[in-house]
């Protein structure tokens, strides 16, 4: 196996905030494992649902603390729909520490970290989460002033279109120097929020008083159309692909495209040799089919595509 990282940059593999509810003692061996992983950057917090307290603050604090010991650079995200006070106080909580830096999940996190910016122009750089919506090179100059490092784009963007937006020769800039692109490169794809919780409504119960149910579901609850076949999943309030995004075979691809990082989100089974492979596939020459090949004999919650990447439908297999 070649080492491609001769003459370019590696990939930097980061391992995506957790979308679902798992148990603590689930989340803690989850990541430990990515303590030992090769995993460069690790996203924690909960990013979905804040009736999901397995994890309080503090919790994901001590975690960030025990990978940051561990060699790996860690960030703090914020929800991606905010809907009430008690969550905009723990999204102040969030901002206002300064010992690691955060992930923007929407608009409301983007006007406390630019007021905490200006209070502070030396702390910690922030990144752009994938929900928030930046489309256009224009787009991401703004808020590269605001502060950002980072730039996750949205999910449905093509490789084609985030290299014209910030391409490797000529990079957006901020005060923070310029920004990396990090792309969400395997997992099921969070397409949707609502105030609503479909997981509660489908068991006949008020967002309220759900029991917590989503908790049953370690990869979310897939739905099925009238023939059988996957179609999205539920989770809480985010609606999800059901087939697993995955850009394993895109190496040449992300790179084209500016790339310098990718977002890999967890799942619940053949998570760690996953890493592995993106490593492998990305930065170390091992073949695209055979890692394709590989990736789809583990133990994973869905069926894997592309197509969003090439400008095609996300449920289609664009390429290797």
């Amino acid at each position: 196996m070649t080492n491609v990282t001769q003459g370019s940059e590696a990939l930097t593999l980061t391992v995506g905030p957790l979308q679902y509810w798992w148990a603590r003692p689930a989340m803690m061996a989850f990541y430990a494992a990515v303590a030992d992983s090769v995993a460069r950057r690790v996203v924690l917090g909960e990013v979905v649902c804040s009736r999901r307290n397995e994890y309080k603050f503090d919790d994901w604090v001590d975690l960030a603390r025990d990978l940051k010991a561990a060699g790996k650079e860690v960030v703090l995200a914020t929800q991606a729909l905010v809907m009430s006070e008690a969550e905009l106080r723990t999204l102040r909580r969030i901002v206002e520490q300064d010992e690691f830096a955060v992930e923007a999940g929407d608009a409301s996190a983007l006007r406390v970290l630019w007021q905490a910016q200006q209070a502070r122009p030396d702390r910690l750089g922030f990144t752009l989460g994938p929900h928030v919506n930046v489309y256009s090179r224009e787009a991401l100059q703004e808020h590269a002033a605001l502060g950002a490092t980072h730039w996750v784009p949205p999910l449905e963007l093509a490789l084609d279109a985030i290299g014209r937006i910030n391409p490797a020769a000529d990079r957006v800039v901020g005060p923070g120097g310029p920004l990396r692109t990090e792309v969400f490169a395997f997992g099921r794809m969070p397409l949707a929020f609502s105030a609503r919780c479909f997981t509660a409504r489908h068991h006949r119960l008020n967002k309220d008083e759900c029991e917590f149910r989503c908790q049953a579901d370690a990869d979310g609850l897939l739905l099925k159309t009238s023939e059988g076949d996957a179609f999205l999943v539920l989770n809480g309030i985010q609606t999800q692909s059901a087939a697993l995004h995955s850009l394993i075979g895109q190496a040449q691809a992300l790179r084209e495209a500016g790339a310098q990082g990718v977002r890999l989100s967890p799942c619940s089974g053949g998570f760690a040799r996953v890493l592995e492979l993106f490593d492998a596939a990305l930065n170390r020459g091992l073949a695209a089919r055979e890692a394709c090949a590989e990736l789809a004999t583990l133990d994973l919650p869905g069926a894997l595509v592309n197509g969003f990447a090439h400008r095609q439908p996300g449920m289609q297999v664009a390429a290797i």
